[in-house]
């Protein structure tokens, strides 16, 4: 399980031009499923999103967690994460897991961030497009592998 987190000022995502989701201060958080993942994975990236401590306190150290900022999280499931393009110039999405167990996963991962934090979802499987204005830029990229 994989996802991209980038600290923003704000988001905004829209379908088909029409706004679905907005949030202010906090993450855009791009979330991939892989093949084999299970809620373990799902329950350690939760805890360590809520947990990480990347914004600035009043001495402008990176030491408060988006919990201590009354953040919000733009969550959008996205299983390009696990392009594979080792091989030629189009890319395989063989590594990412199947839809319906992929939207399960995403959902259960969105509830469990839900409990600390406000959070936003995209459209599972749709077209979205998103703006954003990044925070820094800060960005990182967490991921559990599935141990089994």
């Amino acid at each position: 399980m994989k996802a991209v987190l980038q600290r923003v000022l704000s988001a905004c995502l829209k379908v088909d031009g029409k706004i679905v989701s907005e949030i202010g201060k906090g993450y855009v958080i791009y979330f991939g499923v892989r093949k084999g993942d299970t809620e373990k994975e799902a329950e350690f990236l939760a805890k360590k999103i809520v947990n990480l401590r990347i914004f600035e306190d009043e001495n402008g150290k990176i030491n408060h967690s988006i919990k201590d900022v009354n953040g919000e999280i733009l969550f959008v499931s996205q299983f390009t994460l696990y392009a594979n393009a080792s091989h030629g110039n189009r890319p395989d999405f063989l590594a990412a897991e199947e839809p319906v167990r992929a939207e399960t996963l995403y959902r259960y991962a969105a509830r469990l961030l839900e409990k600390e934090v406000p959070v936003r979802l995209g459209v599972f499987g749709a077209d979205m497009k998103i703006d954003q204005l990044n925070d820094g830029p800060f960005t990182m990229i967490l991921e559990k592998r599935n141990e089994e």
